[in-house]
């Protein structure tokens, strides 16, 4: 069983940069796909970046492709997205998650979620 705990979010404004962590406990957290997905409010919750379990594949939503960056150390069972250049529209929950498949672009994709974090981007 894996439980995860996202950390980093808050408030800042369009322009700026966030770092958002998930930490992850159990053991065999480097055997998990982990990926962000987000939700604003309104709206279905919706894929953001996922990268394999060792780090060598990423892939991106077009909507963040080039701004965010997503990363894992395995040693410290953390994944992270580092946001860059951020717009309002980028304003959502975002979940941690984790999946014992080969790709987790979907919802459906992931086997255990985090509580989310807030990110609120102001203009």
């Amino acid at each position: 069983q894996v439980q995860l705990v996202e950390s980093g979010g808050g408030l800042v404004q369009a322009g700026g940069s966030l770092r958002l962590s998930c930490a992850a406990s159990g053991r065999t957290f480097s055997t998990y796909v982990m990926g962000w997905f987000r939700q604003a409010p309104g709206k279905e919750r919706e894929f953001v970046a996922a990268i394999s379990w060792s780090g060598g594949t990423t892939n991106y939503a077009e909507s963040v492709e080039g701004r965010f960056t997503i990363s894992r150390d395995n040693a410290k069972k953390t994944a992270y997205l580092q946001m860059n250049s951020l717009k309002p529209e980028d304003t959502a929950v975002y979940y941690c998650a984790a999946g014992r498949g080969l790709l987790l672009q979907r919802r459906d994709e992931a086997d255990h979620w985090g509580q989310g974090t807030q990110v609120t981007v102001s203009s």
